[in-house]
């Protein structure tokens, strides 16, 4: 983050500080930055040279906030988001369901002039992005308020992106979008490495057309959608949904599928393929796409994958270590996956990253490939980032250079020309399928032993660790049940 860019955090951040005093939780006052931010940025814009339109219309602008003070300001500013929500397009999407978190004018009128003080416009995408970007980090790190649970590490992210290496003119969704982070990071890269050469059709589709999303809470979507506005992704409709995307096929396909798909083992209720809602205790998605009926948010969310995807396409998704190794359904899934798709690439990230603590997960790399008898997947190589590595969120977070070796040795530019290294080893299709249940929790490497005690990890990850393998054993002991009951 640049100098300016923190600065500037940090003073926003700083004025949060008080507002909680007002019980103006860490999630309020950035959703709040949403509405005030994009309300100046339309006004810098309309005062441009090049005079762009402003999409706010007369007196919900932000002059009629700037205007007004004590009760008047907090009448127009009540007045301004009711109205706003009502509009089309992305800006009611912005401003939908919005209300009015900030009790006190006094203090309304302190973040106004806080961010009227700045000029916005001049500032190039990145900085503004950034910025907002540090906001919604800063937010995460609020674990009481759960934000962390759509918030990826960024370093991971990039990871991602630079061996998938995404080109102008393919679509890119994530179908459980959070606030973008995937979306601003492909942006990044195409913009890095195809921005100067790049024709009018290109940037045009890429500001408009590359990139798809749905998460299913209403508020996530909207500071997803602003953080994409502040990098410069627009359009008249918004890239972004809310959405069950599990409840059926949209229909539509992308080149690439860039997810973490939220952990958890139940989904909420049951959706057919006529799309229509049912409660039930079963908890299932039947979908004539799937290929196993699972209450496993995760294993349908594979699912999912699997069918937006182009023949062709390529997914990168975060998954938790059950979907490689649970019975049932789970091995179901993993077979026809092994089959049918070229499952080439699976990274085993460590514990401490995510601000959920005790987390296992991986990110696992798939291309979708036409139908044909022969397995797809010939080797499925394994990076091992997870033994013998110790990382936290504080004192020793995830760094862009911790996965820069996982980058080399992916070798985006040929991946069929790899070789093994410690961390790093291959496993055919018949290995892969002779493992029992297709388990693909495949491990070479052992823990050193830890012969100081200030190597050990904290208590609190220690115990989230014990409470994550507990859940696991106990899952894994349900799935036998249910098995034995079956055969009886």
């Amino acid at each position: 983050m640049s100098n300016e860019s923190a600065t500037i955090v940090q003073k926003l951040w700083n004025f949060c500080n008080v507002l909680r005093d007002d019980g103006v939780s860490y999630g309020d006052y950035v959703e709040q930055l949403t509405y005030l931010l994009f309300l100046k940025l339309a006004d810098e814009q309309s005062k441009l040279p090049t005079n762009t339109s402003t999409k706010i219309p007369a007196g919900l602008d932000w002059e009629s906030l700037t205007k007004e003070s004590g009760a008047a300001l907090e009448n127009q500013y009540v007045k301004t988001l009711r109205e706003l929500s009502k509009e089309k397009g992305l800006l009611g999407v912005i401003f939908r369901k919005s209300q009015n978190r900030i009790q006190t004018p006094a203090h309304l009128q302190r973040l106004i002039k806080l961010i009227d003080a700045e000029n916005w416009s001049a500032m190039d995408a990145d900085i503004k992005g950034t910025i907002y970007e540090g906001l919604l980090q800063k937010n995460a790190e609020d674990t009481k308020s759960g934000a962390g649970q759509y918030f990826t590490p960024r370093p991971l992210i990039k990871a991602i992106v630079a061996v998938m290496q995404p080109k102008p003119m393919k679509t890119i969704c994530d179908p459980a979008c959070g606030t973008g982070g995937f979306f601003l990071a492909a942006h990044e890269y195409i913009s890095e490495n195809y921005g100067i050469t790049m024709p009018w059709e290109q940037k045009d589709f890429l500001r408009f057309h590359t990139f798809a999303g749905t998460d299913i809470v209403d508020n996530v979507v909207r500071l997803c959608v602003m953080n994409l506005y502040l990098h410069g992704i627009d359009g008249e409709e918004s890239p972004i949904k809310t959405n069950d995307s599990l409840g059926k096929d949209p229909g539509d396909r992308y080149d690439i599928v860039l997810t973490n798909p939220p952990f958890g083992s139940k989904s909420s209720v049951t959706i057919t393929t006529d799309g229509e809602k049912r409660s039930s205790t079963s908890h299932t998605y039947e979908r004539d796409d799937f290929w196993a009926t699972t209450s496993n948010k995760q294993f349908n969310f594979l699912q999912h994958i699997k069918t937006i995807l182009k023949e062709d396409g390529r997914a990168a998704v975060v998954l938790p270590d059950n979907v490689l190794f649970e019975r049932g359904a789970g091995e179901t899934i993993r077979r026809q996956l092994l089959k049918l798709f070229d499952v080439h690439t699976l990274l085993r990230l460590p514990t401490g990253i995510f601000y959920a603590q005790g987390v296992k997960a991986n990110v696992l790399f798939f291309d979708k490939r036409p139908a044909r008898e022969e397995p797809w997947t010939q080797k499925l190589w394994i990076y091992d980032l997870r033994t013998n590595k110790r990382f936290t969120l504080k004192t020793n977070p995830l760094r862009e250079s911790d996965l820069q070796d996982f980058v080399n040795v992916y070798n985006p530019e040929n991946r069929h020309k790899r070789v093994e290294t410690e961390r790093f080893h291959a496993f055919s299709y018949e290995e892969l399928t002779k493992r029992e249940h297709a388990n693909l929790d495949i491990f070479w490497l052992k823990e050193d032993s830890l012969e100081d005690i200030a190597d050990l990890p904290t208590p609190d990850i220690l115990a989230a660790e014990i409470t994550q393998n507990l859940q696991t054993a106990l899952k894994l002991f349900q799935n036998i049940q249910t098995e034995l009951g079956k055969n009886t």
